[in-house]
């Protein structure tokens, strides 16, 4: 069985006149779940625990508990930050636009993530973000993540910019419009992000969103790993009962 590989993911929300917007973006053809809209985020990098040093609002213990991990719980705050400045130019604790010139330099390894945030003299805002799912790429598949999701707040000032080359396209949509969209078929959204969007079904604000989501860390923030099988001839995912 292959064993899944660590990854954060982030769910970042406005608020609007229609209630809270989520923001979705588009995987190039060819990646996983290419074509499809997901969340930013991905895999931890193996110099994530070089900007420990910058993260602010959560003792590394505490984040340890949060996330149910012996160590390195804030290397996922760091990645989820890092993949969402990475993807769509967006940076978290910052209220201003970054250098377009700066995000090129993390994509093509000329500049560390720690020296990145060093230079603009910045702090992973781990405390902004709030942990509240984690799921399991199903045992069968031959790429698999192990993914914790977080939310956050969109900062001021802060425009939404697509790298142009893992990530094609986004959009701002309120829960309904997303799952309409994925139901018509006008856009591809994988299961796991369908079933994290109906989670935040019925929320009326980011205010709402956040408050929700630190009573799922209050309650504790079990694995979803769902598994692929049959039923009548016909392949389906089945889902695991919480606590299983």
């Amino acid at each position: 069985m292959i064993e899944p590989l660590p990854s954060s993911t982030v769910v970042v929300v406005r608020d609007s006149n229609r209630g809270p917007e989520i923001l979705l973006v588009r995987r190039r053809a060819g990646d996983a779940f290419g074509e499809s809209y997901t969340f930013p985020g991905g895999v931890l990098d193996p110099d994530e625990a070089d900007a420990r040093p910058m993260c602010s609002g959560l003792a590394p213990a505490d984040a340890d508990a949060l996330l149910g991990v012996d160590a390195g719980a804030l290397d996922y705050y760091s990645a989820v930050v890092r993949e969402l400045f990475e993807e769509t130019g967006v940076l978290l604790g910052s209220n201003a636009a970054v250098d377009e010139r700066l995000r090129d330099q993390l994509h093509d390894g000329s500049l560390a993530w720690k020296d990145l945030l060093r230079s603009l003299d910045l702090l992973i805002p781990c405390g902004e973000l709030q942990y509240f799912a984690h799921w399991i790429t199903p045992s069968a598949l031959p790429k698999r993540w192990s993914t914790r999701f977080f939310l956050a707040a969109v900062p001021e000032g802060q425009q939404v910019q697509p790298d142009g080359s893992e990530i094609t396209d986004y959009c701002w949509a309120t829960v309904d419009e997303a799952m309409a969209s994925a139901q018509s078929g006008e856009r591809k959204i994988p299961f796991p992000t369908q079933r994290t969007i109906e989670s935040l079904a019925g929320k009326e604000s980011v205010a709402a969103l956040m408050a929700w989501a630190r009573e799922q860390q209050a309650a504790g923030i079990p694995a979803i790993q769902p598994e692929i099988g049959t039923d009548d001839g016909k392949r389906r995912i089945f889902m695991p009962e919480i606590g299983d």
